[in-house]
């Protein structure tokens, strides 16, 4: 495939006019133009970022870095799926992704420094942490900004409507009879938005619906993964009234719990009932498969990647709060409660 110098030797023109063309640029000749499509066509070119960036500026690559409290990292399924979806549409765009990572950046420098030596046009950041250091530097700095998982009055965010889903839990749960319900938060250590919100939600709605209120509901998972929720449902299961439904912070934590509390003789959702919160994919797969909470991931990534571009093109900083909508999906881990009797402490 012959590249943008050879196309333009052939035609006889500058690079900058065949770059022209490439991006469909008005100030080229009629018969210029179909000369120079001619050839391209031809030829079999393919524009790269490099060809479209002689006329527009740009670098047609999008920064991308991750940034979380708890050492989840990338592996788990709500940020790879999320992550996915960015390149999805980036590639819409007419983007290539370039992910900073510790290991791939410069030695000694910040993400800040390293987007720019790499002349990125625009940064997505994930990040749960709002007091995170390198976060709020690339927040402060001239690169358009869009970050997922946090709020920042001072540039653009997106994040899943972590209230709603855990009032659409409770409400559920409240519909099938349930009145001691608990809740397994990702962590209580640290203001990661998404376990905070979820937390200060279930604390809202059990007030709302008038339900039983414990301070021993409320256990924190503090990883969002199967372990903690196997360790946080032991403790539940020990308390003079146990709950007849949980809803646990996110899916793993949910089978987590589950597996609990069949170890501990009892059944789902005979016994009690699970609601998990994410919606990954082994959800549907597991015995019984879970109710959940469904977060949008394609169209968390889409949101973000459209903000991002928009900002580019309008070169001004933007600060938009996307909230994606999220929403209930029932399938069998959850049942009628059975009568409650709540001994008196």
């Amino acid at each position: 495939m012959s590249t943008i110098y050879e196309i333009a030797k052939i035609a006889g023109v500058s690079t900058t006019t065949v770059s022209k063309v490439i991006n469909d640029y008005p100030d080229v000749s009629d018969k210029t133009r179909k000369k120079i499509k001619k050839i391209l066509e031809k030829e079999n070119f393919l524009p790269n970022a490099q060809a479209q960036g002689l006329t527009t500026k740009k670098s047609w690559t999008l920064g991308v870095v991750y940034f979380e409290d708890l050492g989840i990292g990338l592996s788990h399924p709500f940020f790879s799926k999320v992550i996915e979806a960015f390149k999805k549409q980036a590639d819409k765009h007419g983007y290539s992704l370039l992910f900073g990572s510790k290991n791939d950046r410069l030695k000694n420098t910040t993400f800040l420094e390293y987007f720019k030596y790499k002349c990125v046009d625009g940064i997505a950041i994930i990040c749960t942490d709002p007091n995170d250091k390198e976060t709020l530097k690339l927040i402060e700095s001239d690169f358009p900004i869009v970050v997922i998982d946090m709020l920042n009055d001072n540039t653009s965010t997106v994040t899943s409507d972590n209230e709603y889903g855990s009032k659409l839990a409770i409400e559920y749960l409240f519909r099938l009879g349930h009145k001691r319900i608990a809740h397994i938060c990702g962590t209580s250590e640290t203001d990661n938005l998404p376990s905070v919100a979820r937390m200060e939600a279930y604390k809202k709605y059990i007030k709302e619906f008038n339900l039983y209120r414990n301070d021993d509901y409320l256990v924190s998972g503090e990883n969002f993964d199967f372990d903690s929720g196997y360790e946080a449902m032991n403790k539940l299961l020990k308390l003079k009234n146990p709950p007849t439904a949980v809803l646990a912070s996110s899916d793993k934590m949910a089978l987590g719990a589950i597996r609990a509390i069949e170890n501990s003789g009892l059944k789902v959702p005979e016994d009690i009932s699970v609601i998990g919160f994410d919606d990954i994919e082994l959800a549907e797969y597991v015995t019984p498969r879970l109710t959940t909470i469904r977060q949008n991931c394609d169209d968390i990534g889409k949101a973000a990647i459209d903000i991002l571009v928009e900002q580019i093109n309008k070169k001004e900083r933007l600060a938009i709060n996307k909230v994606i909508p999220v929403e209930l999906i029932v399938r069998e881990s959850c049942a009628r409660a059975k009568d409650e009797n709540v001994e008196e402490s």
